[in-house]
């Protein structure tokens, strides 16, 4: 097939859309990407201000799992341009990478704007071109309709990649406002919710006061079957942190049909039972602070304690108190607000789509990123499959021709 003289738009400038744009630009194609905000990629910009956690080095099926009940359908991208490919393109890029002791994969530089900055150099050198402050409005029969500085601006192409992300951090441009203009168009969205987000605790006053901001380090936080050994941070509202997103499913889940979901926690979960109980036999004589204190509870983790057991005070016998500490259980009675998300879950449905990433009601537009519906936790995953389906989808395109 020949690329000779093609246009493509790219509809969003953040990792899915501009993987797809250097792919379709490689192959000859001529390349727009449309930008609503005055620059580019700027919730990947604010992902990495802590360090840009790329991917991640786990073995490969073990990475595929973190994604659920779309791993099926996002492994053919995945598997197409994998973690040790991703690392690669970075390395082109003149990005070198390393391997945490987490197995998180990070920029040697830890941050995201030195490798965007190569990015786009690489895009100018093919000939692409970003049109920002282009806010798309919507179809006018095959065209595409956006609003620019200079006036509406239709555009005509022989193919269109929407890669417009989900409805977090709406302020960084991802609002979530494609979804009716694609429902139109046939496509079937499912609900957009807050993923890698926070649950809402009926914290005391006292509690929250005290202990907001606080983290709960070296724990081990537990739901449905499944158990996360990490750190979540006391907020205001609840609970959040890395521990707590990775319970985020299941846990969301349960909130939606039963109004709240009751997590336990290990706060000493390196430590066992008879160890603890030992230690707090030594210290039975002294207050209750100094108690939990010397049983190696921060003053956050204990406040935690108490807050499970605000309604009784804790328990005198050293066994009773310990399978607590082992053992707290933490009401969350709600989901943080979407834009205080992370990412989000739901978006463009699987069954909307062909194997391609094309539409199947029209097969001239693709989707890929955070549109689409998927999630998985925070540790890689959500630039890896990112990056993966803006790549995939520009695959689907050259495909068709």
């Amino acid at each position: 097939m020949t690329s000779a003289g093609k246009t493509a738009i790219i509809v969003g400038a953040g990792p899915a859309g501009l993987a797809a744009a250097e792919l379709l630009a490689s192959e000859g194609w001529r390349v727009t990407i449309h930008e609503r905000m005055p620059n580019p990629a700027r919730k990947f910009l604010l992902a990495g201000r802590g360090g840009l956690n790329l991917t991640h080095s786990e073995p490969f099926d073990a990475f595929l799992a973190r994604y659920g009940a779309a791993r099926d359908r996002l492994e053919p991208a995945i598997a197409a341009f994998t973690p040790t490919d991703l690392r690669a393109w970075c390395e082109g890029l003149g990005i070198a990478t390393f391997v945490g002791s987490s197995g998180r994969v990070f920029p040697k530089q830890m941050k995201a704007s030195p490798l965007l900055r190569a990015w786009l150099a690489r895009l100018g050198t093919l000939g692409v071109t970003l049109a920002s402050r282009s806010r798309w409005t919507g179809w006018q029969g095959d065209e595409l309709v956006f609003d620019t500085p200079e006036g509406q601006r239709v555009e005509h192409p022989d193919a269109t990649i929407f890669a417009l992300g989900g409805a977090s951090w709406p302020r960084l441009g991802s609002d979530g406002a494609w979804q009716a203009a694609f429902a139109e168009r046939g496509a079937h969205i499912s609900t957009l919710r807050p993923a890698n987000s926070g649950f809402v605790v009926d914290w005391s006053s006292i509690f929250r006061e005290r202990f907001a901001g606080e983290p709960i380090k070296r724990a081990s936080f537990s739901f449905a079957g499944k158990h996360v050994r990490g750190e979540a941070i006391i907020a205001g509202y609840g609970l959040e942190g890395g521990a707590i997103y990775a319970l985020g499913a299941p846990v969301r889940t349960a909130i939606d049909a039963k109004g709240e979901a009751i997590i336990t926690i290990d706060l000493m979960p390196d430590v066992p039972l008879d160890v603890v109980a030992g230690r707090l036999t030594t210290a039975r004589k002294d207050s209750n602070t100094n108690r939990l204190r010397k049983a190696g509870l921060s003053p956050a983790a204990a406040g935690l304690l108490r807050e499970d057991m605000r309604s009784a005070a804790l328990p005198a016998a050293p066994q009773e108190l310990a399978e607590r500490i082992k053992q707290l259980r933490i009401r969350l009675t709600g989901v943080a607000a979407i834009d205080r998300a992370i990412s989000t879950a739901g978006g463009v449905s699987w069954d909307s789509l062909n194997a391609d990433y094309s539409l199947t009601s029209d097969p001239r537009t693709f989707v890929a990123g955070e549109m689409l519906d998927w999630e998985a936790p925070t540790g890689g995953y959500l630039l890896q499959a990112c990056f993966a389906t803006g790549r995939a989808a520009g695959h689907g395109v050259l495909m068709r021709g």
